[in-house]
């Protein structure tokens, strides 16, 4: 059965009109286009604490839509305070591994005091770049990012990077809010894009209150393009088609 996602109501190609030539670039970005919207200020985003999430049952309900069961191998990419990456670790057991990775120098050393403070032998660290979240190739089962991916300022080179990361059926897992980007969220239409001009092809769209936005699970296809070839979302003129799920 197909299900069709319908057009977003709000037009992207808005921020077709955008320019945000002006902010500085790593040098790892050069050769990727630029990204045609705003990003969000990583510092301004609280987002609820851990009881309230556990509460409302997050991220069980993120954990089982994507299939996480014991023994695999999964990274918790913008793991911020770690709330994803001892759940996942759990989850996952001794059998298992987790690769929990930030661009936020404080952040890593929280993580790691945490990881150290709860023994969890099966968690490793990494610290990445705005451009690149430093992952080990043909390593992961799944690739979560959780209320994250509206920070990402280069994100074609970063899902470029990222993709061969993903083992032979693995997925790229994110969980995000239907709202502009630089206001903490991203709209779904434009997630689909950036994702499909990278080579990802979009297998699951859901809307459910536990994760106060959408879950979206993405798989590989295709050849990864040279980085020249890659056309940026929202240029004026061009025409977003409806995402189809078959």
């Amino acid at each position: 059965m197909t299900v069709r996602i319908p057009i977003l109501a709000l037009c992207i190609l808005m921020l077709g009109g955008c320019d945000y030539s002006g902010e500085e670039r790593p040098p790892g970005a050069a050769d990727f286009p630029r990204a045609y919207r705003p990003v969000s200020d990583a510092s301004g985003n609280a987002f609820s604490n851990e009881q309230q999430r556990d509460d409302r049952r997050e991220a069980e309900t993120v954990m089982d839509e994507a299939g996480v069961t014991t023994g695999m191998s999964v990274a918790d990419i913008g793991a911020g305070e770690g709330y994803y990456t001892v759940r996942l670790a759990n989850r996952v057991g001794d059998s298992g591994r987790v690769l929990a990775g930030d661009i936020d120098d404080d952040a890593i050393r929280r993580l790691g005091n945490r990881i150290e403070r709860e023994r969890l032998d099966n968690v490793s660290i990494v610290l990445g770049t705005p451009d690149d979240p430093k992952l080990p190739p043909d390593s992961f089962d799944r690739i979560f990012l959780v209320h994250m991916y509206h920070e990402v300022s280069e994100p074609y080179a970063f899902l470029w990077r990222m993709r061969p990361a993903l083992r032979e059926g693995g997925q790229l897992i994110v969980v995000d809010t239907d709202r502009a980007p630089d206001q903490h969220g991203i709209w779904p239409q434009l997630l689909f894009c950036e994702f499909e001009r990278v080579g990802f092809r979009l297998v699951e769209f859901i809307r459910k209150p536990q994760l106060a936005g959408y879950y979206a699970e993405f798989e590989v296809v295709g050849e990864r393009p040279e980085p020249g070839e890659i056309e940026p979302c929202s240029q004026p003129g061009e025409e977003l088609t409806d995402p189809v799920i078959g």
